[in-house]
């Protein structure tokens, strides 16, 4: 089902049971369908060569992956050899130091690449097949018929999703470079009493596109006030049937208008991390957040304030900063902290920022193309379902699709319709099975050290915390420890979620004990007293996101979601990291 260079393998066992594998859960949250792991392969091709071959990161040369019972597990490849590390940190200085020097316009230039990217796979097109040819074809003398089309069109689509996972890549692994290696040791060696917490601290109170969508959903019930049409969003209540009620009535039908502006882009937020096609977006499902906006009325109704204070947070900020930047002794020194804090807070939002145009709005619009060509199958009885392409790894929907062209260009029946089904109806059963399996937090060997910003960064791995998830302390049966996310202590009843299809179980006043939270999470931090998940860094979305709420929070428990249940009293301090079960 799977390729076999993803795959743990006998002639490769020597090297791959002495390096560190570890479940990358963050992204993968579920088992793998063969298609889907095509943005595996593309985004760990782009973050191989931008580390080790573009910008040359001093200490990693990127990420190898394996698929073990569809999950994806991952292995960061550092560089140990000191003569190597220094040689590369040259190529680092003046590759990633132009990139830096000229940032804001380069992000801006970054944006637009996306936006173009993403209109260019709007128009790509899956046409019919024709009992016979336009006669266009051959008055206007093309010579190319549409069998061409269909496959330069599934060329087109597939070369975008490698070419957009370059453009990400390019953008992400120096703002990671910058923050791990410059900024973030700058500040542990200047200041060796500073917490993790209070070194992003300096660099945030952001508003990013990532709270674009949930602002969009805060103005929206606040329309709804404004129109008259509130008693119209009960919760519980179906999109579609609300949808329906409200295009009855001239006040509906203008809200239904605010929420198409709001719709594109800002829903086309997937319910997951964009890696995996049935995570839908809100443009194409709305029903997991739909529920937020009779919160959100009442709320308003109340008085109460929904957005976060901003203000508030970058007052917070700055003091902490000029609390630092006193205690250095030269004025070299504050130079180089004011140049470091002004590059990494650049940085640090474009980090978080562009999330939303590649694994929500880009990644939103490929599925959904993909599916366009899925109903291509379904009308020639390739597949019952546009969603079964998923089950063939994309190298083999171009074996079904030139299947495809050739019966249908000659007249003759196609081996697709016998092959297919039959092999989609068994992977569909092996998937099932693989649903079942809980995959390990890691597998192999734990190195001394992990010299891959982003590994660091965004998952939070490392030697130590994977010891610990590995070797769980003795007599700390109710302790859990975790990274220190967002600061402060609070105590109140866990709720545990897998998905965002449980986000509507999640009450007033819980903590959310997770596996990993996702950007379109974003409406539930203002309901949620705490957060507590297995996997997650300084730079992940969980950690930011509860930062600029003002959640406390510990992540990268490794346990969490196996050792806490529903409703059980929890202890979280975001200071020390340490999550206490009280019952």
């Amino acid at each position: 089902m799977y390729p076999y260079y993803v795959l743990f393998s006998e002639d490769r066992r020597a090297d791959e049971e002495n390096r560190l594998w570890f479940y990358n859960g963050m992204h993968f949250p579920e088992p793998m369908t063969p298609f889907d792991i095509i943005t595996a392969e593309a985004a760990y091709v782009a973050i191989g060569e931008m580390s080790t071959r573009t910008f040359c990161i001093p200490p990693a040369k990127g990420i190898d992956f394996r698929i073990l019972n569809g999950y994806a597990f991952i292995s960061p490849t550092p560089v140990t050899d000191p003569a190597a590390i220094q040689e590369r940190a040259q190529l680092f200085e003046k590759r990633a130091g132009y990139y830096y020097a000229n940032w804001r316009s380069i992000y801006d230039e970054w944006k637009q690449k996306l936006i173009r990217e993403i209109e260019q796979l709007k128009a790509i097109s899956f046409p019919d097949l024709p009992e016979v040819e336009d006669e266009k074809i051959v008055f206007e003398r093309r010579g190319i018929g549409t069998s061409y089309d269909l496959l330069r069109s599934y060329h087109q689509a597939i070369e975008s999703i490698y070419r957009v996972w370059q453009i990400h890549m390019e953008i992400i692994m120096i703002g990671f470079g910058a923050y791990f290696s410059f900024y973030y040791d700058f500040c542990k060696r200047s200041f060796p009493e500073i917490t993790d917490q209070q070194v992003t601290q300096m660099v945030g109170a952001i508003d990013v596109s990532m709270f674009r969508p949930n602002y969009e959903l805060m103005r929206l019930a606040g329309k709804a006030l404004e129109l008259g049409v509130a008693d119209y969003f009960k919760p519980g209540a179906a999109p579609k049937e609300v949808f329906a009620q409200l295009e009855q009535v001239e006040a509906g039908r203008a809200w239904l208008s605010e929420w198409n502006a709001s719709a594109d882009p800002w829903f086309y937020m997937n319910s997951g991390d964009g890696f995996q096609h049935h995570h839908r977006a809100w443009v194409d499902d709305p029903t997991p957040i739909f529920n937020v906006l009779p919160d959100y009325i009442a709320r308003l109704q109340r008085g109460e304030r929904l957005e976060r204070d901003v203000e508030a947070l970058r007052q917070r900020r700055d003091e902490i900063t000029e609390g630092y930047r006193n205690l250095l002794q030269t004025d070299a020194d504050r130079q180089a902290f004011d140049q470091l804090i002004g590059l990494v807070r650049d940085v640090y939002f474009s980090v978080e920022d562009h999330k939303f145009y590649v694994e929500h709005w880009y990644m939103s619009v490929f599925w959904n193309k993909m599916r366009e060509l899925g109903r291509v199958f379904v009308a020639h009885e390739f597949f019952q379902d546009e969603d079964d392409l998923f089950l063939l790894h994309y190298t083999e929907v171009y074996q079904a699709l030139f299947d495809l062209l050739l019966g249908w260009s000659i007249g003759a029946p196609s081996r697709g319709p016998v092959y297919w089904p039959q092999l989609v109806a068994r992977r569909k059963a092996l998937m099932e099975q693989l649903r079942k399996w809980t995959p390990p937090p890691a597998l192999g060997v734990v190195p001394e050290t992990i010299g891959d910003p982003a590994i660091v960064m965004l998952w939070g791995i490392t030697p130590d915390r994977l010891r610990a998830w590995l070797t769980p302390a003795e007599g700390e049966g109710n302790i859990l420890r975790g990274f220190p996310a967002s600061s402060g202590t609070v105590e109140g009843p866990a709720r545990v979620i897998s998905s965002v299809n449980e986000l509507e179980t999640v009450q007033e006043g819980e903590i959310l004990v997770c596996p990993v939270t996702e950007p379109s999470w974003a409406p539930i931090f203002t309901k949620v007293r705490g957060t507590v998940t297995d996997i997650g860094g300084v730079m992940s979305h969980a950690a930011i996101v509860t930062r600029e709420y003002g959640i406390p929070a510990v992540l990268g428990t490794g346990v969490a979601t196996k050792r806490i249940r529903t409703g059980q009293r929890i202890r979280v301090d975001g200071d020390q990291g340490i999550v206490t079960i009280l019952d």
